[in-house]
């Protein structure tokens, strides 16, 4: 097994947190992973893309031609790297922020309102721990296990409210993610 994902957005929305997570989790699991970021040229709200590959052999290179899953948080993301995906592969966007509609129709599509959720659990920048749940619970990637672990492992140290917000965003998204199992 091989797959490529894109994170794509706006800077400070998270992307390069959720790619991370994502990465490191494929690694906890024995798995080989690599994670490679793309900044815009601006310092915050520029746009922001990293690439992750979880394979269970080694990687050869960190940049694949088309990838298999994109994740697009904004609109802008959406337009510039939709025609990246494979045909047959898996679009997640946060369809708070992507409005305009999906114009492929040879990729599924999972639609989550990760801003809406995210504001309704009382933070909007939990938005990206909303993504990653609905990635999981989509595709399960990863392990819920595995991935519940990583957000302790990153905010266990933080205070418990922290915690607890990104675990009842993560379960949100995985519940989300689900309703569009692939």
């Amino acid at each position: 097994m091989k797959k490529s994902f894109v994170f794509s957005g706006s800077g400070g929305q998270g992307i390069m947190s959720a790619g991370i997570m994502l990465a490191h989790t494929a690694i906890d699991m024995n798995k080989h992973s690599t994670f490679l970021p793309e900044y815009g040229p601006e310092q915050r709200g520029g746009s922001a893309k990293c690439t992750v590959i979880i394979s269970d052999d080694q990687i050869i290179s960190p940049l694949p031609k088309k990838c298999d899953t994109l994740i697009a948080m904004n609109e802008q993301a959406y337009n510039k790297f939709s025609e990246d995906i494979k045909e047959g592969g898996l679009l997640v966007i946060n369809s708070s922020r992507v409005v305009s509609g999906v114009d492929r129709t040879d990729v599924t599509v999972v639609a989550v309102p990760v801003d809406d959720v995210a504001l309704e659990l009382g933070n909007v920048k939990m938005a990206n721990t909303v993504l990653i749940g609905a990635l999981v619970g989509a595709t399960d990637i990863v392990s819920k296990e595995a991935i519940v672990a990583s957000l302790e492992a990153k905010f266990g140290k933080k205070k418990p409210e922290i915690l607890e917000l990104n675990m009842k965003a993560l379960e949100k998204g995985i519940e989300l993610g689900k309703a569009h199992k692939v």
